[in-house]
């Protein structure tokens, strides 16, 4: 009978792993409606942040912004009176100084510069020669305002950011140009109290404004610092436009910032401000995934179905288990299962099974008795049939002393031994037998033992030598093969005999061969010149008796001498005791059949 496979078993085949899976199923929609508003609400504040961020640079550029965009209004301002002052320089260049001195310092050098460079209007007083400047000639070729970064000024002597204006009559014509320098330093060295800025917050930012020709103007850190604090990535003038914008960007020295851009004045000056993400990540946190606070809940909510059916099925169903399996494997020791705190439906599981086990058990102890019963008659049986034989032999002895033939005498005498023999297996059947098996060795060794005790007597004994293997036999096979095994040992002790000193050598032995044979052999040493063998074919009613039994045995036998032993080989196929069983059952049920159809039963 071929034993099923064990079914694979695999992690995600546990009860547990499939409830998580089910629930995870199930709460699918309500995280992704989840993701979905926190989406929403990262959107929100994703737009609130840079709003935020916004306002702080334009806060931080507030004052830079104020001051330029004063110094363009005063030179637009100039530009438009500056024609009724330029007869006069020495008029025209004291309002210049009234105004350049009236800025807090904010304007280092104001000066009227005509078509032909010769400037004698400026608020130094002092008349500069310009004809050779590239920024009149910028200027005359393309009348409009402009903001230039000139790093060592002619009258200062230092950087700084100058913002022109051209001066033109009624028809339009070109007639020079209004300059304003700012300093640079100016600037770069504003006080918090300036710029409406506490401290922590004037640090991080960096503060840079250009041009729409991605010229760098100003700058809070220094314009010597100015040119690596931009992005590396991007060009300045792909960021001079008119709409004000967030992104995070590593700036040309390797630091990763956040850049908020916008203008300062349309299409022509502009402001990037820069913060440090550990600085700004406080208030400007745009980088966290909307998706992660739904997740975490989803994967908790995995973990809390795993332990909730840990805790309400899977250990209960363990406890049945492991119970089911203990009893499976032959302990019927059944000790409460705690399954008091258990679902209903777990505890009537439970019930059921214990209930299934009382049953199985009480069906296990009736058939046991009924067992137990039919080997007792059995062996009843057998005892009453030695009983018999051993009267009957009883009986024969009698006769024998009446009888006055030595004929009758030696025939009864061997009738007799017959029936002891007989009247031997059946009380080894007694002591041995059970149900449906017969331990081989245990009768062989009983038979043997009597027989020899029978035929040893003075001037006749033998040396007897015997092996018989653990082999279990059913009454089918055992009762043929020990009568065989009497009449094989009668006829060698009868022509046992040795031409050496010493005993007769008599052996018997019953080994296994291979899985389901098994060879019985019945071996004696012989003189050099024997009497004729009973055993020979077709003559003796030993040799008609020994052919009958082997028969019924199903074996095939052989004969020989070598060496001064006679040996007879017998072998045999070792039936099933499951097939033994199975017979018994329909005999059992037969005779069964037979008292219930019987009258007098």
């Amino acid at each position: 009978m071929t034993t099923p496979a064990a079914p694979t078993r695999s992690f995600s085949q546990r009860l547990g792993v499939r409830l998580a899976f089910a629930f995870a199923i199930s709460l699918l929609p309500l995280g992704v409606i989840s993701g979905m508003q926190s989406r929403s609400l990262m959107d929100e504040a994703r737009a609130r942040s840079t709003a935020a961020l916004l306002g702080e640079t334009l806060l931080a550029a507030g004052p830079e912004a104020r001051l330029i965009r004063g110094a363009r209004v005063a030179a637009e301002a100039l530009a438009i009176t500056i024609p009724g002052l330029s007869d006069d320089s020495a008029q025209c260049s004291a309002a210049l100084r009234r105004l350049q001195q009236g800025s807090a310092d904010a304007y280092s050098y104001i000066a009227y510069i005509p078509a032909s460079g010769d400037a004698r209007c400026t608020s130094t007083g002092e008349a500069m020669d310009f004809s050779a400047s590239s920024r009149l000639a910028a200027m005359a070729a393309d009348p409009r305002p402009d903001t230039t970064v000139i790093r060592n000024g002619a009258a200062s002597n230092a950087s700084v950011l100058a913002f022109g204006h051209p001066v033109l009559d009624d028809a339009g014509r070109f007639l020079g140009y209004v300059t304003i320098s700012m300093p640079h330093s100016v600037l770069e060295n504003r006080e918090p109290s300036q710029t409406g800025l506490t401290p922590n917050q004037l640090q991080p930012i960096a503060l840079i404004t250009f041009d729409a020709k991605g010229n760098i103007l100003t700058s809070s850190t220094g314009m010597d610092d100015a040119p690596m604090r931009v992005p590396n990535d991007r060009e300045l003038t792909d960021l001079a436009n008119n709409v004000a914008r967030t992104f995070t960007a590593t700036s040309r020295i390797g630091n990763e910032r956040i850049y908020a851009v916008f203008p300062l004045i349309d299409d022509t000056i502009f402001a990037i401000g820069s913060w440090p993400v550990v600085v700004a990540g406080s208030t400007f946190n745009l980088w966290v995934s909307p998706y992660f606070m739904p997740a975490l809940m989803w994967m908790a909510s995995l973990f809390v179905a795993m332990l909730a059916s840990e805790r309400l099925v899977t250990r209960h169903i363990r406890t049945l288990r492991r119970s089911i399996t203990s009893f499976a494997a032959g302990n019927h020791r059944m000790d409460d299962l705690p399954m008091d705190d258990a679902a209903i439906e777990i505890r009537d599981v439970a019930e059921s099974y214990l209930k299934m086990t009382d049953t199985i058990l009480h069906d296990e102890a009736e058939l046991e008795n009924m067992v137990h019963q039919r080997e007792v008659l059995l062996r009843e049986v057998h005892h009453r049939v030695k009983n018999n034989l051993q009267l009957i032999s009883s009986i024969m002895n009698m006769q024998m002393r009446q009888s006055h033939s030595k004929e009758a005498k030696v025939l009864m005498k061997g009738l007799q031994d017959r029936v002891m023999s007989l009247a031997t297996i059946h009380r080894g059947l007694y002591q041995t037998s059970g149900l449906a098996d017969v331990r081989a060795d245990e009768l062989l060794t009983d038979i043997v033992r009597q027989i020899i005790k029978m035929a040893t007597g003075p001037g006749h004994a033998f040396d007897v030598s015997t092996h018989f293997d653990d082999l279990r036999l059913t009454p089918d096979q055992a009762v043929p093969m020990s009568l065989l095994l009497t009449e094989a040992l009668t006829n060698a002790i009868k022509y046992a005999g040795t031409d050496a000193p010493g005993l007769p050598q008599i052996s018997v032995s019953l080994r296994r061969d291979g899985e389901t044979d098994a060879v019985l052999r019945i071996a004696n040493s012989v003189m050099a010149n024997p009497a004729p063998r009973v055993v020979d074919p077709g003559t003796g009613l030993g040799t008609q008796l020994l052919t009958a039994f082997g028969q019924q045995l199903g074996a095939t036998s052989t004969t020989g001498t070598e060496n001064g032993i006679y040996a007879l080989e017998v072998r045999f196929t070792v039936r099933s005791l499951v097939e033994a069983e199975a017979r018994a059952n329909l005999a059992a049920r037969s005779a069964e059949d037979d008292a219930d159809a019987d009258p007098a039963g």
